[in-house]
């Protein structure tokens, strides 16, 4: 079950109430999860045991998605606004400095709180902001196919494709390389998660001028790209690595554009290795 949280976000028409859903789970240094654009906290089921051997682990909502409600009149959908609703929740929450990770919207966000050194590590996931013009437009255009997909289809079909690994690779497969390892039931939910999300056309129209440009300089960078990823094609992680020299760039074999579902272990361990001052030699994974 999740748990919300309600704070103050400053709006140029006084203060907002912001409200996101969370879930929070075991012990150790704080590691705030944020998911993409249309997904839901839930993407990082696949992990978040595995993470929480060794970090308390925060999984939420972004505002507009899953569980939390959409922002309030007033706010708007933009990297500014989303910095200072995730900045706000961590004072909420007390999350001193957290470590944080991300995946697509989620990595270019908490790439934006890096840069603000409001955490104290970054690990971005196929991190949105790294595109070319082009390379932007047609990640878009796949966004919004697979939304207007998700809202066409009834529930008794979504839940009738789910029961066969064909049918789930029909559903997932541009966000997946082995969607056949999701459950059912997760493929369902997160279906109606993309149908449902109320901040899914603010937030893609927000990030029609969104590149990101600037080095993330005095903290702990990784940034972590699929090899099979459909959206954000794997040389945008070169790019990434030119514009944030210092960070660590790896390759997930095999993986997608979400790959905590394609590889948990070795996505965890990256994450686990990104937040800690020497990562150990096996998520040291060459680029080729």
């Amino acid at each position: 079950m999740a748990a919300t949280v309600s704070f103050s976000v400053t709006s140029p028409h006084g203060p907002r109430t912001v409200t996101l859903a969370y879930t929070r789970v075991g012990s150790g240094e704080p590691l705030l999860l944020l998911h993409g654009i249309g997904h839901h906290r839930q993407a990082w089921d696949p992990v978040v045991d595995l993470l929480a051997t060794e970090r308390d682990v925060i999984a939420v909502d972004l505002p507009g998605f899953g569980e939390s409600p959409a922002l309030p009149e007033g706010l708007t959908h933009d990297l500014a606004t989303m910095n200072a609703a995730l900045a706000a929740l961590c004072e909420t929450l007390e999350l001193d400095r957290p470590h944080v990770a991300g995946n697509s919207l989620g990595g270019l966000l908490a790439l934006e709180l890096g840069r603000e050194k409001l955490v104290r590590s970054v690990t971005a996931l196929s991190p949105a902001g790294f595109w070319s013009p082009a390379e932007r437009r047609y990640a878009f255009g796949l966004l919004q196919a697979m939304r207007q997909a998700a809202r066409s289809m009834p529930l008794p079909l979504v839940e009738r494709l789910s029961r066969s690994a064909a049918g789930r690779a029909v559903l997932t497969s541009s966000i997946y390389a082995r969607p056949a390892r999701r459950s059912p039931e997760a493929v369902v939910a997160e279906t109606l998660a993309l149908a449902g999300a109320r901040g899914f056309t603010e937030t893609l129209r927000a990030g029609t001028s969104v590149r990101f440009t600037d080095d993330v300089p005095g903290l702990p960078v990784t940034v972590a790209w699929g090899t099979r990823d459909r959206i954000l094609v794997r040389r945008q992680g070169v790019r990434a690595k030119r514009i944030i020299p210092r960070a660590r760039l790896v390759r997930l074999p095999g993986c997608g554009h979400v790959p905590m579902n394609d590889d948990p272990a070795l996505v965890a361990r990256v994450l686990l290795d990104g937040s800690r001052r020497t990562p150990s030699p096996a998520a040291q994974r060459a680029w080729a």
